[in-house]
């Protein structure tokens, strides 16, 4: 169908806006500085209209394995809690990034999680989240060390933004396995980056590789994947990670990064949003739900590259899944802890569906019922008018048409950022060129200053 007139296309825009505008949680997202008109990812989620009203992280830690980050910018004020150094080399409390290699690369994550605007007005995905650095090297016996600091001091979610190459015939490290299985028995999730050698050596890739982990590719704003996120069996689903800008430990900003390690961060961000709105939700159920309410992205159905399609956290925050719907994380942990004569990862799924115990309130039936009846009369309205002036169906005359393949409304949830043209949403002014971004794939122009650390050579193997 072509909207050919202003007045039709205003018409189901209201419609939509008024979706996003109604009340569908009773979390209190205070006045927060606006996201940077390149955070796409906040249009395409629906952010700031559809996921805060229910949640902003509030209450949740979320344990980031990394370089260590820079909590004294303003970036990040008040959002960084003590963590530790899992090394032993650089000692303290975590907070201070020791990335001399990429310029911060755990700042950049901790930003996207948690950021709260400042000069270089990076707004994190979930900005009441609090954020526990632990300094880790990428070797698994440190990562060990990591997790189980993170689940001993309350983190919800851990979110570890590095890879390294799994020995040939391993699926793993077994000391770093034994450690995920234990954290995810003790209702904590873990997120972590495929990997970034998918157009290279494709190698499978620790700790993405192990059971129980939400291992996550990289997509861009047009819902396809990124040419080098990892093409492995173990991809879950995938979370924005093309074209995704980065605040450097001296708080300046570098943009159009793009990595497995950013697509990391947001999802364990989503992780946040979900764990505070369903805080007696198990970590099982919290996997499950983000996995089965993801929308199709990169090949069409399950694949490689993005698994089951793109996390999308306003869905994940409203809907329900059916406890015997697909979990690939926590069946392959199943399967491992049967053959170490364990029982299963908690949780074990049962008849019926994922039931939201809300403690921040949900969508009701009745104003689904509301929404549903506004969407068809807005439906039938622009239908009568398009025929009307002769507008509907191919070749249909008219003043215009939506672009194919994008939306009309750039800001529903879904959409996966603007069409190829035109405003990105929320009255911000257009990005790139002719108002656009970049096609889709590694963005234009020189190599960024500022890399996430899977484009490197992972550090040499010790065990």
């Amino acid at each position: 169908m072509r909207i050919v007139t202003r007045g039709v296309a205003a018409i189901a825009s209201i419609a939509l806006a008024a979706f996003a505008a109604m009340p569908i949680g009773s979390a209190n997202a205070d006045a927060r500085p606006s996201p940077r008109d390149d955070e796409w990812w906040f249009t395409a989620w629906g952010i700031e209209n559809m996921a805060w009203p229910q949640s902003t992280g509030r209450g949740m830690t979320v344990a980031l394995i990394d370089s260590g980050v820079n909590a004294d910018l303003p970036e990040l004020s008040g959002a960084v809690v003590p963590g530790t150094d899992a090394t032993g080399r650089y000692g303290g409390d975590g907070r201070k990034d020791t990335d001399t290699d990429l310029g911060g690369h755990g700042t950049g994550m901790a930003a996207l999680i948690a950021g709260q605007g400042g000069p270089a007005r990076v707004v994190g995905v979930a900005p009441d989240a609090k954020i526990m650095p632990i300094i880790s090297d990428g070797y698994s016996a440190t990562d060990v060390k990591a997790i189980r600091y993170a689940v001993d001091h309350g983190a919800q979610v851990i979110n570890i933004s590095q890879a390294s190459p799994d020995l040939p015939g391993q699926t793993c490290p077994p000391d770093l396995q034994q450690a995920i299985a234990d954290a995810v028995q003790k209702n904590v999730v873990i997120v972590a980056g495929a990997g970034n050698e998918g157009a290279a050596a494709n190698k499978p890739q620790f700790p993405a590789s192990c059971a129980g982990v939400l291992a996550v590719g990289a997509i861009d704003n047009k819902l396809k994947a990124w040419p080098d996120t990892e093409r492995q069996s173990y991809v879950s689903a995938a979370s924005p990670g093309w074209g995704v800008g980065l605040i450097d430990k001296n708080g300046r900003f570098s943009p159009n990064n793009s990595g497995t390690s950013q697509a990391s961060a947001l999802t364990s961000a989503a992780v946040a949003l979900v764990r505070a709105k369903f805080p007696n939700m198990s970590a099982r159920e919290v996997v499950q739900l983000l996995i089965n309410t993801a929308v199709d992205a990169g090949p069409r159905g399950h694949d490689d590259q993005t698994g089951a399609g793109a996390i999308l956290p306003p869905a994940a925050l409203s809907k329900t899944v059916d406890k015997n719907a697909p979990n690939p994380p926590f069946e392959r942990l199943d399967t491992w802890l049967a053959s170490k004569g364990r029982t299963p990862s908690g949780n074990a799924p049962t008849s019926g569906s994922t039931s939201h115990k809300d403690s921040g309130g949900s969508i009701g039936l009745l104003p689904i019922l509301t929404i549903v009846v506004l969407l068809a009369i807005v439906a039938g309205v622009v239908i009568i008018l398009v025929k009307r002036r002769g507008g509907g169906g191919p070749g249909g005359g008219g003043g215009g048409s939506a672009r194919s393949g994008h939306p009309p409304h750039p800001g529903a949830p879904g959409t996966y950022g603007p069409p190829a043209s035109g405003p990105h949403g929320g009255g911000h002014p257009p990005v790139g060129p002719q108002g656009g971004y970049p096609p889709p794939g590694r963005p234009p122009g020189p190599p960024p200053s500022f890399a996430p650390p899977l484009d490197q050579d992972p550090p040499p193997r010790r065990d």
